[in-house]
């Protein structure tokens, strides 16, 4: 057997200035390979893209019978970032012998001019720093994901990025909302530290469900302690901008001046009070040796099949803490219709309606990115951040149980505990 060996033997070190004089670590021979598959498979890909469109253009000839769109070589090598690291390419140059405006350019819809990353690197930045990952650890983080001769990715991307997206959300919250309508809504607001601000940011978020069922961000913006006023600024806002049709029903935490603000711009649409925020708070009201019975009892309301039964654990829950916890039970009583409104609605939307889920799982990202760089530096870096995280989760919300009722619900017909009623 053969021990000869071309590198020189290395073993771990707990001495970082050490390690830092080693340089970079050898490369992976297993990422070597899929870097080489890599590049074979891309140029094959852009050389049949090339052959395929001169053959569509075969039939373009001269008077000599000479074809008008031809090969022209390569263009000059240039390097493309990938998730592998990066992939050196030479793409194909095509020639078209016909004079303008006859003449067509040649453009590779898998390598296209100037590209210098691939989509999913693109990606890559922007997540890694609204997940958490701070701007001081980018180069560690890229070098460990891409390798450590990737070029043009440090953490002054995310600076020119987060200009980018500062811009996105201007023209995103001025968008025309004619064309919308939405039958569900969902609204909420969370307050986070702004390192250079005295008070806390209050960011407001509004989603909806279209009548494909399909749920979308329709707002975020900032409030000031979730009132009345902002709310109402906020409504006025996307109704002035085209969103005119009034929604069927909107969900909450009962907190909100968003319940003041909603009957002075869509005066129709209906309330259901969030259960999730709702038993935390009279949780808050009960000591801690009761939460886990308390809690069973709330879920048999809002799991009851039936209003009827609804309201008889309602009822009960009332009797069994109302002689030495009237605190509790006034939280739960004094929304008791608004809690119960999702009966009126198809029993597939009643998962969806019952909480504000789609926002609450949204802001808990927030406060990762948040408690990762100890609060944001601004008002409108907050803001900015929501929307794009925002955006990012809403590629992944599904689409609403039993999507095809919502016809019903926008025509009108009557549902009682979530059963269609006949016209």
């Amino acid at each position: 057997m053969n021990h000869a060996t071309t590198e020189p033997m290395t073993f771990p070190t707990t001495d970082s200035n050490a390690a830092e004089a080693a340089g970079p670590p050898p490369a992976d021979p297993l990422t070597e390979v899929l870097r080489a598959g890599a590049r074979q498979l891309l140029t094959q890909a852009v050389e049949a893209e090339v052959e395929q469109w001169i053959a569509d253009h075969a039939h373009l000839t001269d008077e000599n019978g000479h074809r008008q769109v031809v090969r022209n070589g390569y263009a000059q090598p240039r390097q493309v970032v990938t998730g592998l690291g990066p992939i050196d390419v030479r793409a194909p140059r095509v020639h078209d012998r016909r004079d303008e405006p006859q003449r067509e350019r040649f453009t590779s819809a898998i390598l296209p001019p100037y590209l210098r990353k691939a989509k999913s690197v693109e990606h890559l930045i922007p997540w890694l720093y609204l997940k958490g990952v701070s701007t001081g650890d980018f180069n560690e983080a890229l070098h460990a994901l891409l390798g450590p001769d990737c070029p043009g990715l440090s953490a002054t991307t995310v600076t020119r990025l987060k200009q980018t997206w500062e811009g996105e959300y201007k023209q995103w919250s001025q968008r025309d909302l004619s064309d919308k309508q939405y039958v569900y809504i969902w609204a909420d607001g969370v307050h986070f530290n702004v390192r250079l601000e005295e008070d806390r940011t209050c960011i407001l978020v509004l989603i909806g469900a279209t009548a494909e069922g399909r749920k979308e961000l329709i707002a975020v913006a900032d409030g000031y302690r979730e009132s009345e006023q902002s709310w109402l600024s906020l409504l006025r806002d996307v109704k002035h901008r085209g969103l005119t049709i009034e929604p069927k029903l909107a969900t909450g935490d009962g907190a909100l001046g968003f319940w003041k603000a909603l009957p002075q711009v869509y005066a129709a649409t209906r309330t259901q009070r969030c259960w999730v925020h709702k038993t935390a708070n009279v949780l808050d009201k009960l000591p801690k040796r009761l939460h886990g019975e308390a809690k069973d009892r709330l879920h048999q309301i809002w799991m009851a099949e039936t209003r009827k039964e609804a309201a008889k654990a309602f009822d009960h829950f009332i009797a069994t803490y109302q002689a030495k916890y009237p605190g509790a039970v006034e939280c739960l009583a004094k929304d008791r219709a608004e809690l119960l409104t999702f009966y009126d609605f198809p029993a597939e939307h009643w998962l969806h309606l019952r909480t504000t889920n789609p926002i609450e799982s949204m802001f808990a990202t927030v406060r990762l990115r948040t408690d990762k760089t100890k609060g944001c530096g601004s008002r409108v870096a907050t803001l900015t951040m929501v929307f794009k995280l925002a955006q990012s989760a809403q590629a992944r919300w599904r689409r609403l149980n039993g999507h095809a009722l919502l016809s019903d619900v926008i025509a009108g017909i009557a549902f009682k505990d979530g059963e269609k009623q006949a016209a």
